[in-house]
């Protein structure tokens, strides 16, 4: 499992990548410079600048608060800070550490997503 971390403003959030496909290509893109913007007061998600390696994903995924996903249909990064329904095309690349309340409460932001050190 890769740790890795979210910068934005004076803010640093850890989170841990799943031994996966789709983490471990996650993990490979990384550093990434993101926008992240709110989707329905349950998400924030960002453009992806190429598809993930989905190999091995369930064709559907229940995500809680603090997941890290990718929604395959779209491409796009979309982390989760309610839980939501299952959903199909949802694929888990990892979680937050701890609370995502710094980056809700960031509303739409610039983030950095590093390999942590």
């Amino acid at each position: 499992m890769t740790k890795i971390t979210f910068t934005f403003g004076a803010e640093v959030l850890t989170a841990t990548l799943d031994d996966t496909p789709a983490g471990q290509d996650f993990a490979a893109m990384l550093p990434l410079e993101l926008e992240l913007t709110d989707y329905h007061g349950i998400e924030k998600i960002a453009d992806l600048p190429r598809k993930l390696d989905t190999t091995g994903a369930p064709r559907a995924y229940k995500p809680e608060t603090g997941d890290i996903t990718l929604y395959a249909p779209w491409g796009n990064l979309a982390i989760f800070y309610k839980p939501f329904q299952k959903s199909n095309g949802l694929v888990r690349l990892g979680a937050f550490d701890g609370s995502v309340a710094p980056l809700v409460d960031a509303g739409d932001t610039s983030v950095r997503i590093e390999i942590a050190d």
